[in-house]
């Protein structure tokens, strides 16, 4: 996850009238490298159906499905992890279920909640809502102040969230984020492809990692890549969803790696479209 830029989350009342599944592959198109399945109104069996076919799109672009409070969805659907709340159920209860291959994120307000969750195992947690949000409107905004802090002591991975916008990403960046989140602003927006690649970009770039072109071996051939990972590399060059075999350096890497499976200049990556017989 230290890798990761920008966390998608799926807000439905957000985009009335367009396909849940269609809105959040703009997303991942335009370079989202996690997906939140977030869903506090359809029923039982709707969500299942829902959280399927989110899985179904994510393997196909190789990035973690993460689904939000419910831990026995997250199952049912073959997610990644869940992402559990202060009044969610507890951390030790959601590990003790899910196992350690699970992903748990925590969302936090304050630092003492911080403290507390990479203390108890968390694999990462939400830092927010920075702004005011209309997905929360409850909440008062943390402000980044908030991400500096959380920046400056936790060493788990953190994602600023909460009206965070194309507009004032930079601030929050400045506050030290390293991956940030966007609800409204993506599935809000007509044109959330657009939206999210302008967000990971700058994510990226103020990271000093966009312009950091590597060189590698790609089929026996050196080529000049922007890619840090292998789902990176998958979807710059259109090959997300193929069946495809993957041989980095010498070794034969599983599909649910590709997203995290770090690419390092002089790396000698293999790619051999697969195709089934009978």
């Amino acid at each position: 996850m230290q890798d990761m830029a920008l966390y998608a989350i799926t807000a439905e009342g957000c985009h009335p009238g367009s396909d849940l599944i269609e809105v959040m592959e703009a997303a991942l198109r335009g370079g989202a490298d996690m997906l939140q399945y977030r869903d506090k109104h359809s029923e039982p069996q709707q969500r299942l159906e829902k959280a399927q076919a989110l899985r179904r799109l994510t393997r196909r672009y190789g990035v973690p499905l993460i689904v939000n409070d419910d831990v026995e969805l997250a199952l049912a659907a073959e997610a990644d992890g869940v992402h559990l709340g202060q009044g969610d159920l507890p951390l030790a209860a959601a590990r003790r279920r899910l196992g350690r291959d699970r992903l748990i994120g925590i969302s936090t307000h304050a630092l003492a909640e911080a403290r507390e969750a990479e203390a108890g195992g968390a694999d990462y947690i939400g830092a927010g809502p920075v702004y005011p949000t209309g997905t929360k409107p409850d909440a008062a905004p943390v402000t980044p102040a908030y991400v500096q802090a959380v920046a400056a002591e936790i060493r788990i991975p953190h994602v600023a969230i909460g009206g965070i916008t194309t507009a004032n990403v930079a601030e929050v960046l400045e506050a030290g984020a390293r991956c940030i989140s966007a609800v409204s602003a993506i599935v809000g927006s007509p044109d959330a492809e657009r939206v999210s690649r302008t967000l990971a970009e700058r994510v990226r770039a103020h990271r000093g990692e966009a312009d950091a072109a590597r060189r590698i071996m790609l089929n026996g051939r050196e080529e000049q890549v922007q890619a840090r990972t292998l789902g990176e590399l998958l979807r710059r060059r259109g090959l997300h969803g193929r069946r495809l075999v993957i041989e980095l350096d010498g070794r034969i890497v599983p599909q649910p790696q590709w997203a995290q499976e770090r690419l390092s200049a002089g790396a000698r990556v293999e790619l051999v479209h697969f195709v089934g017989g009978g």
